[in-house]
């Protein structure tokens, strides 16, 4: 029977007991009608999956006692990280949820000229924090072991001047000099793949990025939409050069 994933921001080790965050006890003991003694796994994204079991159960918090580890092998030899232009409401958790469960490595949500989502900096702060919780529930049911991270979205150029230098860098185009016929990756370059919002590109963004070195990539005729683009090219990659072969 598989065991149900909690993801757990705390330091982990065997023979102690974690105090679980409010909204996984309340899935686990509400939810899923687990009680003492039923065990479950967690992980705090240091690779490792903790064997635990439950401890004690109140009101106020559920325990877990932790009783084994074990390494765990599911990331891409790929480092996929995904520039993604900031869509609208549930298109960004598509996004982030998909993309974490295809192996992408992390995120850049950014502003480009053609965004359709405008954010002050409090609801910034909320919608990151709701981005990461999608990116570790994504984790949970992929039992992936490592949780992408998700960087405070920043405009395309800012981005663009904090990457580090070197790896492939692409965005999906048409017309591209790329395809995936041609494309020779080791898998030990990192790849950066940059999505437009909604609205696209502008032709000032595209400026920006041939100049920080991003390379245009066919695949196939046909014009994606932002929740598609991201997906689809992970995808392919994954099964060129990645896991997925």
């Amino acid at each position: 029977m598989r065991l149900t994933r909690v993801h757990v921001e705390k330091p982990l080790q065997v023979g102690s007991e974690v105090v679980l965050p409010e909204s996984a006890a309340a899935h686990l003991t509400r939810v899923l009608r687990l009680g003492i003694g039923d065990a479950c796994v967690l992980f705090n994204g240091d690779g490792r999956d903790y064997a635990g079991r439950i401890a004690a159960t109140g009101k106020r918090e559920v325990r877990v006692a932790i009783e084994g580890v074990a390494d765990v092998a599911r990331e891409s030899p790929l480092q996929l990280v995904l520039l993604q232009g900031v869509a609208r409401g549930e298109k960004m958790d598509l996004i982030l949820q998909k993309a974490t469960e295809l192996g992408a490595s992390g995120f850049h949500p950014l502003w480009s000229q053609r965004s359709e989502v405008k954010l002050d900096e409090a609801r910034a702060e909320k919608r990151l924090a709701h981005w990461r919780s999608v990116v570790a529930s994504a984790c949970e049911q992929s039992g992936r072991a490592q949780v992408p991270d998700v960087h405070v979205p920043v405009s395309l150029a800012a981005t663009l001047s904090s990457l580090p230098a070197g790896g492939l860098r692409l965005i999906l185009d048409p017309e591209g000099e790329l395809s995936f016929g041609t494309l020779a990756l080791d898998a030990a370059t990192p790849v950066y793949l940059a999505i437009g919002p909604e609205g696209g590109w502008s032709d000032n963004d595209r400026e920006q990025l041939r100049a920080a070195g991003f390379l245009g990539l066919r695949l196939g005729p046909r014009i994606l939409r932002t929740e598609t683009a991201g997906l689809a090219a992970i995808a392919a990659l994954q099964a060129g050069f990645g896991d997925f072969r």
